[in-house]
């Protein structure tokens, strides 16, 4: 591509002269070079290359062509963000600022269309001139308009054009979910002729093109695109056939509603019917309980005596449940025999909890 040609084209666009086109040109053939010399340090910042949307366009004009991009900057405090558009005919936008504040890393999508009347190659970059400048790369585009067909002269031994008509609908009309990148609404579109024909097509999305294509229709033929979402919104799509007549579909309605997905539940542990048990037959003291679970992971558990540590054990829960645990019978000693308190104390990834019973006096036969 010569960029004399992209100029020339594109200055019609912007409404700018041959002129001033070479003074920008001078002056963006430096932008970029700075800023890839920009001294280091300082508060991180880059930007994406712009995206075009559509990239590639093919029909009747004009046209508006949306363009984005996401700038990242580390903020602390409060920071002033400045950039500004340059153009593949060398022209540049006005600059914007925007206000951060806050701690860390910020994502910034900037946006912003352009209407193209005719034929164009190009590019879109968007430069941080504060608080450190940068330069993304080029996002490119082309758009190559329809020209308008000439009115057929009358004659009775032409036939007519092909009957054609288009209908649209959206498929779910109303979504409620996670706003998560893929398809959410699907848009499907019916096209009708009266003889086999060449379908030129494209969508229409609250008046903005978003798809295209070229299709062979012999009697029906259905096609689409999906909607990937970010926020919660309404609006319309349309499909319009622009080959071999000139139609336009119903407008498919839709709704969306981005919602938070529930959080997930924590996983709780708990010990209860806790049972104590004293053999008289050589003083000893036994117990068992029963720990539970909300869900899965790694219990362990502690068995006391009289505020000692005598036991311990584990086990490893692949979902919600319970399980019985047991201390083994132990023999008592001084001021043990008299009674006393047994403690379970079980442990999981978020809590832990105890539970304590007293256990009976061992019964002492008196000395002969």
């Amino acid at each position: 591509m010569k960029f004399a040609g992209l100029a020339a084209r594109k200055a019609a666009a912007f409404g700018a002269s041959v002129a001033a086109l070479a003074a920008l040109t001078a002056g963006l053939a430096a932008g970029p070079a700075q800023a890839a010399t920009a001294a280091k340090g300082g508060p991180k910042v880059s930007a994406s290359a712009p995206k075009a949307t559509p990239g590639k366009y093919e029909g009747s004009c004009p046209v508006k062509v949306n363009f984005s991009a996401k700038i990242k900057v580390s903020v602390k405090g409060k920071t002033e963000l400045a950039y500004r558009w340059l153009h593949g005919d060398g022209s540049k936008s006005k600059v914007k600022v925007i206000k951060l504040t806050g701690k860390g890393t910020k994502t910034v999508t900037v946006k912003q269309s352009i209407t193209f009347k005719e034929d164009v190659k190009g590019w879109e970059a968007v430069q941080v001139l504060g608080p450190k400048k940068y330069t993304s790369k080029k996002g490119y585009f082309a758009v190559s308009c329809e020209k308008p067909a000439e009115e057929p002269k009358v004659d009775i031994h032409v036939p007519s054009a092909p009957s054609v008509s288009a209908r649209a609908w959206a498929n779910p009309d109303t979504y409620v979910g996670e706003c998560t990148p893929g398809d959410k609404i699907d848009f499907t579109g019916l096209i009708k002729v009266d003889e086999p024909s060449w379908v030129k097509y494209r969508w229409v999305l609250n008046g903005d093109v978003v798809d295209y294509g070229k299709v062979k229709v012999y009697h029906a033929r259905k096609v689409g695109f999906g909607l990937s979402p970010r926020d919660s919104h309404r609006g319309w799509a349309q499909l319009e056939v622009l080959r071999p007549d000139h139609v336009s579909s119903n407008r498919a309605y839709y709704k969306v509603w981005c919602k938070d997905p529930a959080p997930a539940p924590v996983t709780k542990v708990s010990a209860s019917s806790l049972v104590t048990a004293t053999n008289h037959d050589g003083c000893k003291v036994g117990a068992h309980a029963t720990v539970s679970t909300t869900g899965a992971g790694k219990v362990q558990w502690t068995w006391s005596v009289n505020g000692t540590s005598v036991a311990k054990g584990e086990t490893v829960f692949g979902s919600a449940g319970s399980q019985t645990v047991t201390l083994s019978e132990l023999p008592l000693t001084g001021d043990a025999i008299k009674g006393g308190d047994v403690a379970l104390t079980v442990t999981g990834p978020n809590n832990a909890e105890t539970i304590t019973q007293k256990y009976a006096a061992c019964d002492v036969p008196a000395p002969a």
